[in-house]
C-alpha cells in the first residue's frame, strides 16, 4: 500500500520541559507519521505513561549514561521492520545520540551530533563521531540504498544557514573542517531535502535563548533531513515548523510517497 508518509524531528531540548508545555497535545495534533526527537535528557523509565505509550504510536528510546544528557526518541505509527540504538563504538553509544529504525521501504536514522564548542577535545569527538557515522552510512549503502537521516547536526552548512556568518568563522558550529564534512555527505549523494526545495530561503531551526534571539530571528539551520539521491524521487515536500515552540530548536521535517506497513 503506498501513502503519504510525514516525518519529523525535532530537538525538544528536555522531553520533560516539552511534555509539561503540551507535547502531547501537539503530538495528536500534528500527527506526524514519524517524529524523531533528541536532546530528550531523560531515561524513559523517569517518563510518565501517557509519554511512553502515545495513542497510535510505538516508542523507541535511547538515554544516555550521564544523567540528563543527550539522548533520542522515535515515535512511529509505522510498524518497523528493525530497530537498533548502538553504533557499534561505546563511547557514542554511552551518549544515546543514536537510533536506526528500519522500515518496509526505507531506513531512518535519528542522530543527536555532538556539540564542539566546549574545547578542542570535545570538538575532535564531534569530528570523529561525524566520520564514523559517515562511514557507517556509506557501507549499509552498498546493499541499501533507501536512507534517511535526520536530527541535530551541530553545524549550519552554508553562510544562508545562520544569521551572522562573518561573525562566527571561528565558532564550532560554523567551522569550515564542520562544513566540509557536510560537502562530503552531500558530494557522495545524500541530499538536504529542505535547501533542495528551497535553494534561496532564508529560515532557521535554533535560536539562542539567553539573548532572545528568536524574538529577533537571529538563527542557526542546525537541524536536517537528509536523504540519498535513491529516495529523493519519493520527497514531496521538506519543510521548517518556526512557528512550532517549547524549545530552543523547532522541528524540521518532509512528507514523501511510501509503501507502508502499519
Amino acid at each position: 500500500m503506498s501513502a503519504t508518509v510525514s516525518v519529523l524531528s525535532w530537538n525538544v531540548n528536555g522531553i520533560r520541559a516539552v511534555y509539561k508545555k503540551g507535547f502531547l497535545e501537539w503530538l495528536q495534533q500534528e500527527a506526524p507519521d514519524v517524529l524523531c526527537i533528541q536532546e530528550t535528557k531523560a531515561r524513559a523509565d523517569q517518563l510518565p505513561e501517557d509519554l511512553i505509550n502515545p495513542p497510535g504510536y510505538r516508542t523507541f528510546w535511547s538515554a544516555a549514561e550521564k544523567k540528563g544528557y543527550s539522548g533520542v526518541a522515535v515515535f512511529t505509527k509505522i510498524k518497523p521492520t528493525a530497530v537498533t540504538t548502538s553504533l557499534g563504538i561505546d563511547r557514542f553509544d554511552a551518549e544515546g545520540r543514536f537510533i536506526r529504525i528500519d522500515f518496509a521501504d526505507f531506513t531512518l536514522f535519528n542522530v543527536y551530533f555532538p556539540n564542539g564548542k566546549r574545547d578542542r577535545e570535545r570538538l575532535d569527538f564531534k569530528l570523529t563521531f561525524y566520520d564514523a557515522f559517515f562511514d557507517m552510512i556509506e557501507k549499509l549503502r552498498k546493499t541499501n540504498n533507501r536512507l534517511m537521516f535526520c536530527g541535530d547536526l551541530n553545524t549550519a552548512h552554508n553562510e544562508i544557514d545562520l544569521a551572522r556568518p562573518k561573525e562566527n568563522e571561528t565558532v564550532s558550529g560554523f567551522l569550515p573542517i564542520e562544513r566540509r564534512w557536510i560537502d562530503k555527505v552531500v558530494a557522495h549523494g545524500h541530499v538536504d531535502t529542505f535547501r533542495h526545495f528551497h535553494p534561496e530561503k532564508i529560515q532557521y531551526t535554533w535560536w539562542d535563548l539567553k539573548t532572545r534571539a528568536r524574538e529577533r530571528n537571529i538563527g542557526w539551520r542546525l537541524d536536517y533531513v537528509f536523504v540519498t539521491r535513491e529516495l529523493l524521487p519519493s520527497v514531496k515536500s521538506a519543510f521548517i515548523l518556526t512557528e512550532v515552540l517549547g524549545s530552543d530548536h523547532c522541528p524540521v521535517g518532509l512528507k514523501l510517497e511510501q509503501k507502508v506497513n502499519r
